[in-house]
């Protein structure tokens, strides 16, 4: 019988069996071989997020005017924004963070974006996650800084939440996959006789056979670190959603330092219809981000001084309402960064208005910080690489600008 036809027998295929098994992260006890590296997670806000009303520029006369529904009403008044400067406010349902403000551990980069002007979610993602221009490149960004930074028999240097690798992490370095959920969720690969099969099956030294020991390997690791973490927590039960994935998260990088980059997406952004103002749609999403940000920040404990967490979306929203009292696909956004070395308490970027001569295409707010500009700060700043890399990681690009934003 060939491999191909026994795998597909067992239930399971060639892919999705390397990718469950690669639910991995790490040992029981805390791996001492790297307590000091510097961590580095993404959050991807799948579907494009309104920055103009999570980052409010509630000086601004026009923000008021274009969005008689959905405006966030100024400080002071009911359900107002949480000031952060005098000139821009934080998302009332955001208040979990804002401690973190008055620590100068979080801050926020407006009309950030990417240069491309594209109104596609999926061409927006594209770029965002490849860190270049079209559709011909097959790695992703974050994949490439993991070539630059890998560790041999590291099997768990880069961890992804979720079940698919996202476009981000594709490429050839290796990449640990945790199911949004419980780890433990017994799989085929883990019956004992089915295992021993497959053990069989992998233990030449091509490529493929090499990928399914490391993917075993980190499984075997993780499934005994999940349950331990679980007879930790004494029957209490864990925050829903987001909340319950970033505590995960963040207990695993806590007890394994191999554990440097991460990932997570989450969606639910794209509200063309009845998107709310201090109340609604929108609020209850950005309540359940902010309170999962604050719990991924709390258990990192320590941790989390070494660490940098940036959120990104792939573009903002109109600057006016439309019709169905939502926001339709716009340019410039809001990228927020937090963690122990970020120069935070300040928003970032310069700001051009939201009068009609200043808007892009007449409609949206206009991108006068590249994404990638930030990102290269952070990865100069905090993973300590020099410009050759970042040229490696952002190919034919030249960083325009290197902001104060990392101590």
């Amino acid at each position: 019988m060939k491999r191909r036809k026994f795998i597909q027998q067992a239930g399971i295929s060639a892919s999705s069996l390397i990718a469950a098994i690669a639910t991995n992260a790490l040992v029981s006890r805390s791996i001492a071989a790297n307590p000091n590296s510097k961590r580095l997670i993404v959050i991807f806000l799948r579907g494009a997020v309104d920055g103009l009303n999570v980052v409010v520029p509630y000086t601004e006369t026009a923000y008021y005017q274009a969005r008689q529904r959905i405006a966030i009403p100024q400080p002071d008044k009911p359900g107002g924004v949480l000031d952060l400067d005098g000139k821009f406010g934080l998302h009332p349902s955001l208040t979990a963070l804002m401690p973190l403000w008055k620590q100068k551990n979080l801050a926020f980069v407006h009309a950030c974006g990417s240069p491309e002007s594209t109104r596609s979610h999926f061409d927006a993602q594209e770029y965002m996650e490849t860190g270049t221009p079209g559709k011909n490149t097959k790695d992703g960004w974050m994949n490439r800084l993991l070539t630059l930074m890998t560790v041999e028999n590291n099997p768990i240097q880069a961890v992804n939440v979720g079940y698919d690798i996202p476009r981000i992490l594709a490429g050839n370095a290796p990449v640990a996959t945790i199911p949004t959920g419980s780890i433990t969720q017994r799989l085929p690969i883990d019956n004992p006789q089915l295992a021993t099969a497959f053990d069989k099956l992998y233990s030449g030294n091509d490529a493929l056979s090499k990928t399914y020991r490391e993917a075993r390997q980190a499984r075997a690791a993780l499934m005994e670190s999940d349950v331990e973490m679980q007879m930790a927590n004494n029957g209490a039960p864990l925050p829903k959603g987001f909340a319950k994935d970033a505590q995960r998260l963040a207990r695993l990088m806590v007890r394994d330092s191999r554990i440097e980059l991460a990932f997570l997406a989450l969606g639910g952004w794209d509200t063309h219809i009845n998107q709310g103002n201090s109340k609604g749609q929108l609020a209850q999403r950005l309540q359940g981000l902010g309170d999962g940000l604050a719990i991924l920040q709390k258990e990192l404990g320590e941790v989390y001084k070494n660490t940098n967490i940036i959120v990104i979306s792939e573009f903002g929203r109109t600057v006016k309402e439309n019709g169905n009292g939502g926001t339709d696909h716009g340019h410039g956004n809001v990228m927020w960064l937090l963690g122990g070395n970020i120069r935070g308490g300040q928003v970032y970027g310069t700001f051009p208005g939201l009068s009609n001569n200043q808007l892009h295409e007449g409609r949206d707010l206009v991108v006068t910080t590249d994404f990638r500009d930030v990102i290269a700060t952070v990865l100069q700043r905090h993973m300590n690489l020099e410009q050759a890399k970042i040229s490696q990681i952002f190919p034919n690009y030249t960083q325009n600008q290197q902001l104060p934003v990392v101590n």
